[in-house]
């Protein structure tokens, strides 16, 4: 119970302190927010976990695969933003794209000979 009060924990302060440094400066809390700092904190956790080298060769080729359909919604939400859209639909938009993209990767994926 305490390891994974550990791995929350950790989780919870790396977006806490994107948005604390966001405040004072958006560019370099995207940096930080950029980092695959979850991607490698799972990784190690799931490396500590099972020591299971091709589940974790696995696991980092599927998040390189599902990290593509994500990228599209950093784009759409400020466009929107600066279109006038208000915050949260713009989010909610950008959000829906991502959400049919993975739905699109996790479809096409296996047919394009990914292992997802």
């Amino acid at each position: 119970m305490l390891y994974l009060l550990l791995k929350a924990g950790l989780s919870g302060v790396i977006i806490a302190a994107v948005s604390e440094i966001a405040r004072r400066s958006p560019g370099f809390a995207a940096l930080v927010a950029s980092l695959p700092l979850v991607s490698i904190l799972g990784m190690i956790w799931l490396w500590r976990d099972t020591r299971e080298p091709e589940r974790l060769a696995a696991h980092a080729e599927a998040t390189f695969w599902f990290v593509l359909p994500s990228l599209p919604m950093f784009l759409v939400v400020p466009a929107l933003i600066r279109r006038g859209l208000p915050f949260w639909p713009a989010l909610l938009c950008g959000c829906a794209l991502t959400v049919g993209l993975y739905l699109l990767m996790v479809w096409a994926g296996p047919r394009l000979g990914l292992k997802l």
